[in-house]
């Protein structure tokens, strides 16, 4: 008699660090976009080197609490979410279990499972109340605990806000203002088309094409900031 040998492979482990690779891409890209408009109309506007530096370090520093603070509260929505929906389906497991068992058949009849296999599936998961629950998130609400905590996902977005920033500020603080223009264009250009492609190789895949957009956002967001500077200064 033949034994049919399996191979032996090694258990896939999924971590939160794309996740929180994810966050400090947007983080940084924000803060980047945000803060190039501004000190190239402070730039345009002025002419003063030093009103660009002191503007696009409160830029810097408000755009990053901000955007820090807005990281916490959405991704603690999220959570607090998720746990009363959760609270709510235990609940319901232990008043009506009946219909909350109908409810599992009816998601795995749609899936195509039938007779004595359907009965075997809904009777393991409802025999463990955990595997049951799991379920109904799962399926019935299509939820899943896959965000990082408020607190890390604050901190990453803050720190990642704060780098961006400071990509097309640096020219600023060693080169004339003219000149600090150009590079700061140049390398928030770079940068941004990095940015956008390591976004597109996580999400969609493709990276050329994502790349080049977040660089067109970007020098959108320079163009109004030169634009308003022409229009408000008094150079």
């Amino acid at each position: 008699m033949n034994k049919r040998v399996f191979k032996s492979y090694p258990i896939e482990k999924h971590s939160k660090a794309a996740s929180l690779f994810r966050e400090f891409i947007l983080g940084g890209q924000d803060g980047l976009v945000n803060v190039l408009g501004i000190i190239l109309g402070l730039a345009v506007a002025t002419k003063d080197i030093k009103i660009v530096i002191i503007g696009g370090l409160a830029a810097a520093f408000a755009e990053s609490v901000s955007m820090g603070a807005v990281a916490y509260t959405s991704t603690k929505a999220q959570s607090d979410y998720y746990d009363s929906e959760k609270k709510r389906e235990k609940m319901e497991v232990k008043t009506v279990p009946d219909i909350e068992r109908k409810e599992v058949y009816d998601i795995y009849y749609k899936r195509g499972f039938r007779g004595k296999l359907l009965d075997d599936v809904v009777k393991k998961i409802t025999s463990d109340e955990k595997m049951w629950v799991d379920v109904m998130m799962k399926e019935e609400l299509e939820l899943n605990k896959e965000f990082v905590s408020p607190l890390k996902a604050a901190i990453i977005v803050f720190f990642a806000a704060l780098v961006g920033s400071f990509i097309p500020l640096m020219t600023f603080f060693f080169l004339p203002i003219n000149s600090a223009v150009i590079y700061s264009l140049i390398i928030s250009s770079v940068a941004l088309f990095v940015t956008g492609a390591i976004e597109g190789k996580l999400t969609v895949g493709r990276w050329f094409s994502k790349g080049i957009q977040l660089m067109i956002i970007g020098m959108l967001a320079a163009l109004v900031g030169f634009i308003v500077g022409k229009l408000t200064g008094y150079n």
